[in-house]
């Protein structure tokens, strides 16, 4: 039987009591003024970028770590990563707007590429999260493996908003690569095992 200790690591709460400490920081130091404007934006982007890359490197690292026991952890836990990413996006839409929409200026940058590419993944991510549970599972039910393969586009989405948006093109293009790569390899590894498989 697990320690407690484990039991406690191991447990929901516990991983969505890790999650949620940058959100409430990052909310509150805006709210204190402890942190700028785009302090703030970026670090509340960069949150959602990367806890949605490790949301889609789960499948390939299981793939690569065919035998390992570890990734099994991260699958189960697989959609409250996505959900808080959506979260942290959230958080960076919702500082964005509150700062440019009294000057009017939303719907002139939207019409920028850098900035419309964020709106349109952000849009796609809504009804992601909203079905990121079981009962949508149950619902939706084949259907909801097809809405979720939206996560792609608009994962390939943000990460072009944010090297277009930012002043360092650089990180972006980085996690824009990270994703390429671990998507290559899913795809290739499982038409490998399709192809190996008997007929």
């Amino acid at each position: 039987m697990p320690s407690r200790a484990a039991r406690i690591l191991n447990s929901k709460y516990t991983l969505w009591v890790v999650l949620t400490v940058p959100f409430l920081w990052l909310s509150n130091s805006i709210r204190e003024l402890d942190l700028n404007y785009g302090h703030v934006l970026h670090a509340s982007g960069v949150y959602s970028a990367r806890l949605l890359l490790l949301t889609l490197a789960i499948t390939p690292l299981r793939l690569m770590f065919a035998g390992a026991t570890w990734p099994g952890w991260f699958v189960a836990r697989r959609r409250y990563f996505g959900v808080a990413a959506f979260a942290y996006a959230a958080l960076h839409t919702l500082v964005y707007l509150d700062r440019k929409l009294g000057s009017g200026l939303v719907l002139e940058e939207a019409q920028e590429f850098s900035m419309w590419t964020g709106w349109l993944a952000f849009i796609i991510f809504v009804p992601l999260a909203l079905t990121s549970n079981d009962a949508a599972v149950h619902w939706l039910q084949r259907k909801w493996k097809l809405l979720h393969w939206w996560i792609y586009p608009a994962a390939v989405l943000s990460f072009v908003h944010w090297t277009f948006a930012a002043f360092d093109f650089l990180p972006g293009l980085l996690h824009l690569g990270v994703l390429f790569l671990l998507e290559s390899y899913r795809i290739w590894k499982r038409r490998r095992l399709r192809l190996s498989s008997p007929s």
